[in-house]
């Protein structure tokens, strides 16, 4: 599968909050088909920062482009969003195959007995194996482990043809070797021309994988 990625450039980026800056001051540069990570502690405006990135946020002050677009919507159109807490959670009590037929609207009906091409392509490229899911696709959401949701939520983005890819909280509860897996997933999904951002609190690992690292205070 090959991308369509965007170049991504945010200039002086300013979020305020009821009780002050959500972040302040950020700038980034983020080539087409590259992979860039933003790195900060709980609170430092991470997951806000991706949200405006993906243009569902407004930023208080500053500019930014996305595939040379500015408008909110145009940039919808172009960035997907991987697994957000809070922002598009997984239902629990789905099973995987009914979360890619329901992002796949009436083109994935749900008593298609196969998935979809385009699915089994999305799921391949997240790096979600099915054979080792309990039940395989039929396997129930809140049975699947923090990486295995991770990679779902990127196989649903996937399925959207994005040009930007978002990804927060890389690193939650994932041991090292499971967390350098799913930078390595995101690698090689750069690799094939999308353009992904990538947050976590770890600057380790994101600095091994990624091209560029911006670090929020």
């Amino acid at each position: 599968m090959v991308f369509p990625g965007v170049e991504v450039v945010a200039k002086d980026l300013t979020l305020k909050g009821e009780h002050g800056p959500v972040y302040s001051g950020v700038s980034l540069t983020v080539e087409p088909g590259s992979l860039a990570a933003v790195v900060g502690a709980a609170g430092s405006g991470r997951t806000a920062l991706l949200l405006t990135l993906a243009g569902r946020m407004k930023p208080s002050s500053g500019s930014l482009s996305v595939g040379g677009q500015s408008a909110i919507r145009r940039i919808q159109r172009i960035a997907a969003l991987g697994l957000i807490s809070d922002v598009n959670d997984l239902d629990g009590a789905l099973s995987v195959r009914e979360h890619l037929h329901e992002r796949l609207g009436p083109w994935g009906p749900p008593w298609r007995r196969r998935l979809t091409r385009s699915a089994e392509e999305a799921l391949a490229e997240a790096g979600l194996d099915l054979s080792a899911l309990p039940g395989g696709e039929r396997a129930l959401v809140r049975a699947l482990t923090r990486d295995q949701a991770v990679r779902l939520g990127i196989a649903l983005a996937l399925l959207d043809r994005p040009g930007l890819l978002l990804v927060d909280d890389l690193d939650l509860g994932l041991p090292e070797e499971r967390g350098d897996e799913l930078w390595r997933t995101l690698r090689d999904l750069s690799s094939a021309g999308l353009t992904v951002v990538a947050a976590c609190t770890g600057p380790a690992l994101a600095g091994r994988h990624a091209d560029t690292v911006t670090e929020l205070s």
